[in-house]
């Protein structure tokens, strides 16, 4: 997957995706492309027609408040509704602004980074934290910032997206939340969580 470059396009699919499935989110993704010819667009509409775009997401009364606020807090920097900027700034400030904008968290800001630039950075979501934490790679029971900090420090640079991706998927299809699939996984013998499950 080569950085797509469009990072408000990235932080608004991943406003898209939070308690939803892939399929939901790219549903209301296209459709609020469709109704709307410009991110400018999308931060001036009434509020009721986005959330009437994006219904097929879910919580959509939610999502298209906090859509149009981060377009609003990105408009009134110096920017005029553009992140182009932030490849040119070292990674750290990069991610302070991200996580600056309304609801915006670290894992957002990963997102952000890593797929629309390929920075130097992972997302740590609830299946990647999973199967981090019983392959014993990060700390369970740590903070999201500390999770993030502690799957950044081990990914060698250049392999952030394949990372996230294989993790990813790994926690999606074998390593479930309840009752993960150990008899089937890959990694079962180098698993220290294993015998928690079998």
């Amino acid at each position: 997957m080569v950085p797509h470059g469009d990072p408000i396009a990235e932080l608004v699919l991943t406003v898209l995706s939070q308690s939803t499935n892939d399929r939901n989110r790219d549903v209301a993704y296209l459709r609020l492309r469709e109704w709307f010819a410009t991110w400018e667009d999308v931060m001036l509409a009434p509020v009721g027609k986005l959330e009437e775009a994006i219904r097929p997401g879910g919580i959509s009364k939610v999502k298209s408040v906090r859509i149009q606020a981060i377009l609003q807090a990105i408009g009134d920097g110096p920017s005029e509704l553009s992140l182009d900027w932030l490849p040119d700034v070292p990674i750290e400030q990069a991610r302070d602004y991200l996580t600056s904008l309304p609801g915006v968290g670290r894992k957002t800001a990963a997102c952000v980074l890593l797929f629309a630039y390929g920075c130097h950075d992972v997302p740590v979501d609830t299946h990647v934290s999973r199967v981090g934490m019983r392959l014993r790679l990060l700390q369970p029971g740590a903070s999201f910032e500390l999770l993030h900090d502690q799957m950044l420090a081990l990914t060698p640079p250049g392999e952030e997206l394949e990372l996230h991706v294989n993790l990813l998927r790994h926690g999606r299809r074998t390593c479930h939340a309840r009752k993960p699939a150990c008899g089937e996984c890959a990694l079962a013998r180098m698993c220290p969580s294993r015998k928690d499950f079998v």
